[in-house]
């Protein structure tokens, strides 16, 4: 199973997507992301790695989520086996699923969120991936990573999970940028490693380097201290 969601927080203008998967480097593969451009997640047996940086330079450009996942898709004539989301800067989504995907696959979509995924054991992991999304009241990076494990308690893969990762964008932080490529429980990993750098002095450092609304921000911090062991 591959699995992954794309949403926009309009509360803190920021774009988040996560994904988890029974390979592995998800991240690496899937997830792309950028505030000017929004995010993509390319997937799919044979997944492209070209796809997802095509549909963020077109998005970047003007198109809708919509006419880039359309652009970048009809294009290639080995879409069958891929599948594609898209969220675009104005927080619009689109997604494309190829024909030959393997079963259960599909993609769920609300206001300013898309959901997708391949390999599924069932539809019942797109729905709770979503609700999941859209019912809590965790913070946004949060939301996206309770929506994974939703997703993987309502059936997820039946190959076991080997890959997770998170991406957050926005013009006001620098990137939140986590990918665990390899663990027997990728989920809780991630959570370890999202709690490590969300909190104490790692988190105060990224409080002092450059963002896209402060790109010469250089505010005097410790560094020598800026890396912390988690517990």
């Amino acid at each position: 199973m591959t699995l992954s969601i794309l949403a926009f927080d309009e509360k803190t203008v920021s774009y988040g997507c996560a994904a988890t998967t029974g390979s592995l480097c998800v991240g690496g593969w899937v997830l792309r992301g950028h505030p000017e451009s929004g995010l993509s997640a390319s997937q799919g047996s044979l997944p492209s790695p070209m796809w997802g940086d095509d549909v963020l330079a077109l998005m970047r450009a003007g198109k809708s989520a919509q006419d880039a996942v359309t652009a970048v898709t009809q294009a290639d004539p080995g879409r069958g086996q891929r599948q594609l989301a898209a969220l675009d800067p104005g927080g619009g989504t689109a997604h494309f699923t190829g024909g030959e995907s393997i079963p259960v696959a599909g993609a769920r979509t609300a206001s300013h969120v898309v959901v997708t995924g391949n390999l599924l054991s069932s539809d019942a992991v797109l729905d709770a991936c979503l609700n999941t999304f859209l019912e809590s009241d965790l913070s946004f990076d949060r939301r996206l990573i309770a929506s994974l494990k939703a997703a993987s308690q309502a059936g997820g893969d039946s190959r076991g999970l080997l890959s997770a990762a998170l991406l957050v964008v926005a013009r006001t932080a620098p990137p939140l940028n986590l990918r665990v490529d390899l663990s027997d429980d990728p989920l809780a990993a991630l959570e370890r490693l999202h709690h490590a750098a969300t909190t104490d002095l790692y988190a105060d450092w990224t409080g002092h380097v450059p963002t896209l609304d402060d790109p010469y921000r250089a505010a005097p911090f410790n560094t020598t201290t800026a890396l912390v062991r988690p517990d």
